[in-house]
């Protein structure tokens, strides 16, 4: 059986996935590579905070403008 993710590491490069598959050799890194998600994990929820963080922004700026205009 033959996973969708063997195709693409193929498709990336066939020496790599014959290393690994058929040599049985792991790439060196493993640990940077992991730190490297971590971070790009930790990256994508600041991201998606930001979004909530604009928004109650907009929020308190539409109801400052609201108590400006009764006079408030």
């Amino acid at each position: 059986m033959i996973r969708a993710s063997e195709v693409g590491e193929y498709v990336y490069c066939a020496r790599a996935w014959w290393l690994r598959r058929v040599a049985g050799l792991e790439p060196e890194g493993q640990a940077r590579r992991a730190l490297g998600s971590a971070r790009h994990a930790a990256h994508g929820r600041l991201v998606a905070m930001s979004g909530v963080v604009l928004w109650a922004g907009l929020a308190l700026l539409a109801g400052g403008l609201l108590l400006v205009a009764a006079g408030v």
